[in-house]
């Protein structure tokens, strides 16, 4: 036994706030890191002590092992829980934790390294007698060998980082002309992101289903699995969306698949929480895909259909208690399936956005849990994952699971900068989710570039900005007054006070009169329709509207003059009424001016100027959270300046490689 009075949680965000809530309600003391951009964050104030670890970039705080433990010195830690990412899978870590007398709260540092190298990892698992997909994990890793390999294994295959996951250094091959090239760019992604270049080619497994079973061993020898999750909805092959069960899962299919996971934990002499990584295709065969040595992000729907607390799991397994349940004691109860809600454009290939979170009001809704580390007025800083948190539901049955999702989503307000909660709920509505019979092509598959777009705003949304504007504006207004009778509001002696609201939003520019009735509403006129609103009821950041005869509840924001963010029905349109405060305007033909999203390091420029370009080329390839990201136009034209060169650094709203297009 090796009890522990107190747990350092050497993470941030949504999963430092998860471990510390179980830690705390089972009697530790809980200490926090933080980097100097996150003094202020939730995971910081919820702790009972907390110590700053370095400056912002993750590489000198939260990647800094050194940094990490001595804070966990001085604030008198007895074990640490990495969470997940960071230095969650790093055995160095682990090794460095027991030599400082801290008990690691995750598996040996032996079975980390392991599994951490997906070259050796395969091995093992193929030693094992665990199912693997045919592919090449040698030690020889010349481009002439590659390639050589590759011709042995055919075609499509993946290119894949040895050392890491999460979808970097990961490229699809479909044709041989086109290896080099990701070899040398999954390599150079592999070796930023991991610290090796090192990678694994393998057979790609077309449409497959990505289903992983949950393990849990102690230092007894006992080994057991919890059920499966499909996290087959992936978008850059990261997960988006996870549930569980799987809904093709049969009994029999789930022990075979049980059965695989428990034997490659036993074979590398597991302990604590861990996930098996399978491929499922469509004749129900499955094969090995790797093993993550910690606590997955996706962890809650498994908790939420067995009932059981993972993180208390690992904590009583760390201090050497035995697993308090056999694999016969397994209930599995409905269905969950979980979100995760991101700050970043779907419209522009998932780039990841920052920004200042201006309101995060999360929809209360029977069987939903939030696990989400952001609040109203945090930024997201462009120095760590962009993920703000987590939305999961539970149901009796699947379908119950997913409604009550599609709900929480809509219903939830996040606003200040773009998401992807529209297209969240746009997967959850799509005909194939609702059948089961997603695979991880469903997003390819499913969607067009012109359905990740975000709507634009009509007559009706402009309308019901503008009418909730003039009530704030207005209630506002007789609030500062003195003997102003509320029933000679909107009023003057000339009879009802009609206002003119011209409401901008994006390219969208809706000219409106909102003349107040006697009934009290509102008629709203446009150019070419009109619609009568009445406010029947209006809260801090939520109204219940009349429109044109039905009611309609939105979520709203007011935070400066003329302006008003709007979620109607789930999508969200930022309105600017530009009689109060000026819009500025562009001419879009006349400036295609790129900007950076984030922070970055210019790894390609593929235009010279005097190009001609059309909307979706690639201008310019950056690389930015661990990622590389393709830069492409917004607008035809030909390139009219390229001054940024290759290995550039470029800051989050700079003017990116200062190219400018012109309209042709």
């Amino acid at each position: 036994m090796t009890p522990f009075a107190s747990v350092l949680v050497a993470n941030r965000g949504e999963i430092a706030l998860r471990v510390m809530r179980t830690a705390r309600a089972m009697g530790y003391r809980t200490l926090a890191v933080y980097s100097e951009a996150d003094a202020a964050a939730p995971h910081v104030r919820a702790a009972d002590d907390a110590a700053c670890v370095g400056p912002a970039p993750a590489g000198q705080s939260y990647l800094s092992a050194e940094a990490i433990l001595m804070a966990a010195r001085d604030l008198g830690a007895d074990a640490i829980h990495p969470g997940y990412g960071f230095l969650s899978e790093n055995a160095e870590f682990a090794e460095s934790c027991k030599k400082a007398g801290l008990v690691f709260i995750g598996p040996e540092p032996d079975a980390i390294a392991l599994m951490g190298n997906k070259a050796k990892a395969k091995r093992r698992m193929i030693e094992a007698g665990v199912p693997c997909v045919p592919g090449y994990e040698g030690k020889d890793q010349t481009p002439q060998a590659l390639i050589t390999a590759a011709q042995a294994i055919g075609y499509p295959l993946m290119v894949k980082a040895a050392a890491g996951g999460g979808g970097r250094g990961m490229r699809l091959v479909k044709k041989v002309d086109a290896l080099p090239k990701a070899l040398e760019a999954a390599r150079s992604e592999a070796q930023n992101a991991f610290g090796s270049g090192e990678l694994i080619l393998e057979k790609a497994i077309l449409r497959p289903r990505h289903v992983e079973v949950q393990v849990l061993a102690d230092a007894f020898g006992n080994t057991v699995h919890l059920g499966e999750r499909d996290c087959s909805v992936q978008r850059r092959h990261q997960k988006v969306i996870e549930e569980a069960p799987c809904p093709v899962m049969t009994p029999d299919l789930r022990d075979m698949m049980g059965s695989a996971a428990v034997e490659a934990a036993r074979a590398i002499g597991y302990r604590g929480v861990g996930t098996v990584e399978f491929l499922l295709d469509d004749q129900g065969a499955f094969y090995f895909l790797e093993m993550n040595t910690r606590l997955q992000v996706e962890h809650p729907v498994t908790e939420m259909i067995t009932g059981l607390d993972l993180v208390a799991l690992q904590l009583q397994v760390a201090e050497g208690h035995p697993l308090p349940l056999a694999q016969d004691d397994l209930r599995l109860d409905g269905n969950a399936i979980e979100a995760r809600l991101y700050a970043e454009d779907p419209a522009t290939s998932f780039m990841p956005r920052t920004g200042r979170i201006s309101l995060w009001d999360p929809a209360p809704a029977e069987g939903v849990r939030y696990d989400v580390g952001a609040e109203t007025g945090q930024e997201v800083s462009p120095f760590y994952d962009p993920m703000i948190g987590k939305v999961i539901a539970w149901g009796p049955t699947r379908e119950t699971a997913r409604r009550r999702l599609v709900g929480a989503l809509k219903d939830s307000l996040v606003f200040g900068l773009t998401t992807n909660k529209r297209f969240l709920v746009d997967v959850l509505q799509a005909p194939r989710f609702i059948e089961g019979a997603a695979t991880t092509a469903l997003i390819e598959e499913t969607f067009e570039q012109s359905d990740l777009a975000e709507p634009v705003a009509g007559f009706t949304e402009a309308a019901c900005a503008a009418a909730l504007l003039y009530r704030c504006e207005r209630d506002a207004s007789h609030a500062r007054s003195i003997g102003v009778p509320a029933e000679l509001l909107d009023w003057g002696s000339g009879g009802a006070l009609a206002a003119r609201y011209v409401m901008v939003c994006g390219d969208v520019i809706q000219d409106l009169v909102i003349t107040p009735q006697r009934n009290g509403r509102f008629l709203v006129t446009g150019d070419d329709a009109s619609t009568e609103i009445e406010v029947l009821d209006r809260g801090p950041t939520r109204a219940l509207l009349r429109v044109a005869g039905s009611r309609t509840e939105v979520g709203y924001l007011w935070d400066a003059p003329g302006a008003l963010t709007l979620s109607c029905d789930g999508i969200v349109h930022v309105f600017q009424n530009s009689v109060a405060v000026p819009v500025a305007t562009f001419d879009a033909a006349g400036s295609g001016e790129i900007t950076s999203p984030m922070p970055g390091l210019v790894l390609d420029v593929t235009v010279a100027a005097g190009a001609t370009v059309t909307r979706g080329d690639i201008l310019a390839v950056i690389e930015a959270m661990k990622m590389q990201h393709e830069i492409r136009a917004q607008v035809d034209g030909v390139v009219q300046d390229v001054a940024a060169t290759v290995g550039a650094q470029v800051s989050a709203g700079e003017r990116l490689l200062n190219i400018e297009v012109s309209a042709q």
